[in-house]
């Protein structure tokens, strides 16, 4: 079994009818290369931490050649297709060959996915029934409010009734989730259990929500902050809180990110789970562990329970596979051990990092732990409890293995 991505390509903000007001993407500048687990040993700065990262492209894709690139894909495939993704920096829904990719694509015969659209491209109805009719069977569709007025004035929608009516009719016929960034004081409040009724009474499977980011330390790293000027932001204890309220009144599913899924309990679900942290291998030398400060006091409640012995450091990042080599630089190093487990996606050079933590005249050695520990909400949406639990139980047991292998 496998599954196919169809990358369409498009630059945000402008293949997909203007920036959104809170878009993460609005006044990203040029920046130097991060650095990241793909970059060679001694050059700083692949494709993917200067190009990917911003979601940078020259436009959309000519449909010709994502047809060719999906062929060659499918000449590689042993078994069936169980999926084909629709993808890319652009939003789907105004590609401009958007029917003739998704008939190409249809032809499969495997079930479509839109990974994520606005629904701005979709100005006539009927789509809907054109997507269902060749066999889109899953989408994510970023709704904002179930108000046209408020879709319209901070989606910059120009048709925000055509756009709901086609999220309303999908509803009813295939799996949709949809999502909302979450501004407090304009979609939030009683507006936001408005919006939860409307997709909770059409159908959706579950709602993602989103807490707004605004500055550097939220994860703006590109930048950009802040995205809106004088806009509030919840913290992340207010914003755990609004969607465990708002999952407890509704049927329909809702999570968020970067907390938290209350109906599989992550992220670090296995924290409630004492017969599976059993199943984890001890912990048999030390090390410190750099995180961001939403996993940190999780990730030492699972170090603790597999015998302590690691300190656990955040930096001052809400994320952890968002850390840059400025969060390497403000840290205090006499917290920082000898061997240092960074975060897999973190956006750092291997060897600058090292530079940098032994800036002290101490020398340290900087290895990379798993890429991921548990599910986040955009994850763990689709995911069983069992299936996250899973997950999370391998990725536990590999940064255990890589502390008894590294450590001291």
């Amino acid at each position: 079994m496998a599954q196919l991505t169809a990358d369409i390509g498009g630059r945000p903000g402008i293949d997909c009818r203007g920036f959104c007001e809170y878009c993460y993407f609005k006044h990203v500048k040029d920046t130097a290369p991060f650095g990241c687990r793909y970059c060679p040993p001694f050059q700083k700065g692949c494709d993917y931490c200067s190009r990917s990262v911003r979601e940078y492209y020259s436009g959309f894709r000519p449909l010709r050649d994502i047809a060719d690139d999906v062929l060659v894909a499918l000449q590689s495939v042993t078994g069936d297709v169980t999926r084909v993704t629709i993808s890319g920096g652009g939003d789907p829904s105004c590609y401009p060959q958007f029917r003739d990719l998704v008939e190409l694509l249809s032809s499969i015969e495997a079930p479509l996915h839109i990974g994520y659209t606005s629904g701005k491209g979709f100005d006539e109805p009927e789509i809907a029934d054109f997507l269902i009719d060749h066999g889109l069977s899953e989408v994510s569709f970023t709704i904002f409010s179930s108000s046209p007025r408020l879709r319209k004035r901070y989606m910059h929608d120009p048709t925000p009734e055509v756009s709901l009516k086609v999220l309303e009719t999908l509803c009813g016929s295939i799996d949709v989730y949809g999502a909302a960034v979450v501004l407090p004081g304009i979609n939030d409040g009683e507006r936001l259990i408005e919006t939860c009724q409307w997709l909770e009474d059409r159908g959706a499977k579950g709602l993602i929500l989103m807490r707004f980011a605004n500055s550097t330390g939220q994860g703006l790293i590109l930048g950009n902050a802040p995205v809106i000027r004088n806009q509030r932001v919840q913290t992340t204890e207010e914003f755990a809180e609004m969607v465990t309220d708002l999952n407890s009144r509704f049927s329909l599913k809702i999570s968020g990110t970067p907390l938290w899924d209350p109906e599989n309990g992550s992220p670090f679900a296995i924290l409630d789970e004492p017969d599976l942290l059993e199943k984890l291998p001890r912990i048999e030398r030390k090390a410190t562990l750099l995180t961001g400060k939403v996993a940190a006091p999780f990730l030492k409640r699972l170090v603790d329970a597999c015998g302590g012995g690691c300190s656990v450091v955040p930096v001052n990042k809400d994320i952890a596979c968002l850390i840059t080599i400025d969060d390497l630089k403000a840290l205090d190093l006499a917290k920082v051990g000898e061997v240092v487990i960074i975060p897999g996606r973190a956006f750092v050079h291997d060897r600058e990092a090292a530079d940098v933590l032994s800036r002290d005249g101490v020398e340290r050695e900087v290895i990379r732990g798993p890429d991921t520990l548990t599910a986040d909400a955009e994850t763990s949406m689709g995911m069983t409890k069992p299936e996250v639990l899973a997950l999370e139980l391998e990725s536990c047991a590999d940064l255990v293995r890589t502390i008894n292998r590294y450590g001291i």
